[in-house]
């Protein structure tokens, strides 16, 4: 039996980057400009919660006059790369302790350097064998692609009914790598928490935390037909 797990709100909360990248921006603007680092945490804080991530940095700039092309670079540049302040939840770390961490392994979508920096901070080079980022192959195996759960399953020469799969998004998680015979399970929060969609989209199994998946129910799921 083999393990893969997502990376953002599945085995932390994706927020506490955000925010993390955030104060690095507002540390750097209010260091170079003599503005109050505090006042622009809020108000990225507040444009995240009313306009999304897209435009956060231009319109922060523009209201403090400061806008220019290469300090929008700078700013996303800072928030993308710094070091996150950002931890494990508790329920998975106490989950990923209870496996040989050869058993484990990580798929991630996303910019491979900033998602290679949360797994550092997140010291999970203790807990899994190996994390694959799959924009490192290329843009489309990102998921839903099962390319890199194929390549996964011919590396470590197991079938992927051997194989389960943790993830939070039913939009993109399941369904591409179900019908290749690829067990999975939901683990219900983050952005995506209420979401519910049909048969299709869904995992074989959900679940509000890892609290309450134990070695018995990925057994009988690893025994299904």
């Amino acid at each position: 039996m083999l393990l893969i797990f997502d990376l953002d709100d599945t085995l932390y909360e994706e927020l506490t980057f955000v925010k993390s990248g955030f104060i690095a921006v507002a540390n750097y603007l209010a260091k170079k400009y003599n503005l109050n680092k505090k006042d622009i945490f809020s108000k990225c804080l507040y444009l995240l919660n009313t306009i999304g991530r897209g435009k956060i940095f231009d319109v922060v700039l523009k209201e403090y006059n400061i806008f220019s092309k290469n300090e929008l670079k700078k700013c996303i540049y800072l928030y993308r790369y710094h070091k996150p302040k950002i931890k494990l939840y508790e329920d998975a770390k106490f989950f990923l302790k209870k496996f040989n961490k050869e058993q484990l392994l990580i798929v991630t979508d996303g910019n491979k350097l900033v998602q290679r920096n949360k797994f550092k901070a997140l010291k999970l080079y203790n807990y899994v064998k190996k994390a694959y980022f799959t924009r490192q192959y290329g843009i489309k195996y990102e998921k839903p692609s099962p390319y890199v759960f194929l390549k996964i399953s011919n590396i470590e020469k197991i079938e992927p009914n051997k194989i389960i799969y943790f993830g939070d998004n039913p939009y993109k998680d399941f369904f591409g790598i179900k019908p290749l015979g690829f067990k999975t399970i939901r683990i219900k929060r983050g952005v995506f928490s209420n979401v519910c969609l049909s048969n299709e989209f869904e995992a074989h199994l959900t679940f509000n935390n890892f609290n309450e998946i134990n070695k018995i129910v990925l057994f009988n799921l690893i025994n299904q037909s």
